[in-house]
């Protein structure tokens, strides 16, 4: 049912594209690949770093950031973000599934984290660990752009073209436990 390691174990380099609705791409590396019959599952690990990018409401205390995930406001905010970023060394990139930029990001810093806790009904999600790349204002509104401590990890299965599928929540559901069986196979 599990290919041997051999099988499992891509070269580093091995490189897959995601595609979006949008006809966006986002190169990634084959992390892992778990065959379950006749189909094969893929971990995917973008080639450059995931950015998210929070906008500021409030005063003092109550300042809130709220991520920026609609296509209008990106439009209108993207070219002040990569002007920043770049003067990082730093390129921003608008690819499918998530903004990432290509570069060496800077060293963490413990003031420059920032826990973002996501409640969603009925589930506990783990807080999320970012850190800030760079703050910048657009029409007076303050922004902040920071990458995730934990890696953007995506899961796919291959088509019958050879296309990597994202999977659905469901889907993911009925893999999970096969791809954390084989992942702890590995360790031991």
């Amino acid at each position: 049912m599990f290919p041997s390691p051999e099988e499992n174990d891509p070269s580093p380099t091995a490189s897959i594209t995601l595609t979006d609705e949008s006809g966006r791409s986002l190169p990634c590396y084959i992390e892992r690949s778990l065959f379950v019959g006749d189909i094969e599952y893929v971990l995917l690990l973008p080639e450059d770093s995931a950015i998210e990018i929070f906008a500021w409401h409030g005063d003092g205390d109550e300042e809130e950031a709220v991520p920026i995930e609609d296509d209008e406001t990106i439009d209108q905010i993207f070219t002040t973000a990569e002007a920043v970023l770049a003067e990082q060394n730093l390129v921003l990139r608008r690819t499918a599934f998530a903004l990432t930029v290509a570069g060496e990001l800077p060293p963490v810093e413990d003031a420059e984290l920032f826990t973002l806790e996501i409640e969603e009904e009925g589930s506990e999600l783990e807080p999320e660990q970012l850190q800030l790349l760079s703050n910048f204002y657009h029409q007076e509104q303050e922004y902040s752009i920071y990458t995730p401590l934990d890696p953007l990890l995506f899961f796919a299965k291959m088509n019958a073209a050879g296309k990597p599928e994202l999977l659905s929540q469901e889907e993911f559901g009925k893999i999970q436990p096969l791809l954390e069986e084989q992942l702890f196979d590995e360790m031991d």
